[in-house]
């Protein structure tokens, strides 16, 4: 399980209820920044594509400005994590284009739409609909840390052979494992392991490593789970 905490955990206690031992060692750690300035000027909605940003903007103090906007969030989980606060909330399906769908249905040409998001995005909703006439203004209020190292643990269970599967939920994750795991001298021991990933974005960098990737029917960890239980 290398997503950030708490998730991780989160995902690894859902594990042990089923039946499965779980290695946390998360690749990514999560930082606010609160220094973020919002963007001037007034909005017709905000966007959230992540659970880290829906979290995060539960703290920030420009939340009770914004509250009163329309919601969209990328899939289920981020719009569960979003603020209480926002009481019109539009879920989509949990990629970038079915997020881009839904706003190009909801938001007429010439909306001014929040991008609430991280430093690094898998999704960026502003070139997703620039030919649409939505402008938007991207509000950065974290950032993701790569870990340095595989912890001890995690090489020991590699090298034993103790790991069957492991579940990949975004690209930077994927791709810190796999250079992590270079480094650690164990990339040719997970080549052993099943890595489930939420999409075919989040496979490349586990790919070209030349471990085993299968992708889930749909990006959310239901989809990990499912393809767990095949």
């Amino acid at each position: 399980m290398t997503r950030p905490q708490p998730d991780a955990q989160a995902t690894a206690e859902r594990l042990h209820a089923a039946g499965h031992e779980a290695v946390v060692d998360s690749m990514l750690s999560v930082e606010a920044l609160p220094e973020a300035l919002l963007p001037p000027g007034a909005f017709d909605a905000v966007t959230l594509t992540s659970v880290n940003g829906a979290r995060l903007l539960g703290a920030r103090p420009e939340l009770p400005a914004l509250a009163g906007l329309p919601l969209y969030a990328v899939g289920r989980r981020t719009a569960a994590a979003a603020p209480k606060a926002f009481t019109e909330v539009h879920v989509a399906g949990g990629d970038g284009a079915a997020l881009g769908a839904l706003l190009r249905e909801r938001l007429p040409a010439g909306a001014r739409l929040l991008y609430v998001a991280g430093e690094d995005r898998a999704v960026e909703i502003g070139e997703v609909l620039a030919a649409d006439g939505i402008s938007t203004e991207l509000f950065v209020i974290y950032r993701t840390v790569p870990a340095e190292a595989l912890a001890p643990a995690t090489v020991e269970a590699v090298r034993a052979g103790r790991i069957d599967a492991a579940f990949h939920f975004s690209p930077r994750t994927s791709a810190t494992l796999a250079a992590r795991a270079q480094a650690a001298g164990v990339a040719s021991q997970l080549r052993h392991v099943e890595h489930l990933c939420f999409s075919a974005n989040v496979a490349k960098p586990l790919a070209a490593a030349g471990w085993p990737t299968r992708i889930a029917r749909e990006p959310t960890e239901d989809g990990l789970f499912e393809l767990l239980a095949r």
